[in-house]
């Protein structure tokens, strides 16, 4: 794991392979380790002949954690992933998001366009625009002193999911507060990079992936079957899909 400093915050990062460069973006109470590295996607991909970059967000991982809301919106996030590609020497890369990861990703197409050559939104559908439903009890179910008490059942699998990958809880609790910014229709019709969309068809979370395709120049869409929002994310038919998809779109 390396580290650099952008905006006050230490960065982790990992940078492995070569080829054409993809910049993995994970999502909400997860990691390089636990989205990326776990998954299979860093094996998949090196071994599809790109060079993978991904990074802990801020308050995540291994890098800089703070408690207050502000430091946490999709912008700052965003932000850093593009101020990482610089670091690097990169120019351009192909961008990867899952869940809260696909709303940063978009956020580096909306204001870093030139450094996305394409984007793959995974986890994250039509909720982009129209928002991912009451998230104010995830942040209570964080905070809670006994998880036993916990009986809202998104928020009890998002605290199981933080102390499984062993988070700091309150820096996530901040980050839920203004991490969900809402990217309007008129934003989303602007980008024009290839884009693949893909939602497990079982996702309760994310939105219907085909009403945000349709808001954009070039999407497309990739229906995770029979998979939910954390079991999307290592589906064998999804890493097959993306790899097509960045072979159809090359740098």
């Amino acid at each position: 794991m390396k580290q650099f400093r952008h905006d006050a915050f230490d960065i982790a990062y990992i940078d492995e392979g070569k080829g054409d460069p993809v910049l993995l973006i994970h999502g909400f109470a997860s990691s390089i380790s636990a989205n990326w590295i776990a998954p299979g996607w860093v094996k998949t991909l090196t071994e599809a002949g790109y060079r993978v970059i991904a990074l802990d967000n801020r308050g995540h991982g291994a890098s800089t954690k703070s408690y207050d809301p502000a430091d946490y919106t999709p912008a700052l996030m965003a932000d850093d992933a593009a101020a990482l590609l610089g670091h690097l020497g990169l120019e351009r890369a192909h961008v990867f998001g899952y869940s809260m990861g696909a709303r940063v990703a978009t956020f580096v197409a909306l204001r870093h366009p030139e450094k996305v050559a394409s984007l793959i939104l995974g986890g994250l559908g039509i909720g982009m625009v129209e928002g991912v439903g009451d998230w104010d009890p995830i942040a209570e179910a964080l905070m809670a002193q006994d998880p036993a008490t916990i009986t809202h059942p998104r928020g009890k699998m998002f605290r199981a999911f933080a102390d499984q990958t062993k988070s700091d809880r309150k820096a996530l609790a901040a980050c839920i507060a203004t991490s969900r910014e809402l990217v309007s229709e008129a934003d989303v019709a602007t980008i024009a990079q290839p884009t693949l969309i893909a939602v497990g068809t079982k996702d309760d979370i994310a939105g219907a992936p085909e009403p945000l395709a349709g808001l954009m120049a070039n999407a497309t869409v990739f229906a995770v079957e029979g998979r939910d929002h954390m079991l999307s994310v290592g589906d064998r038919t999804f890493k097959k899909r993306a790899v097509e998809f960045l072979q159809e779109n090359p740098l």
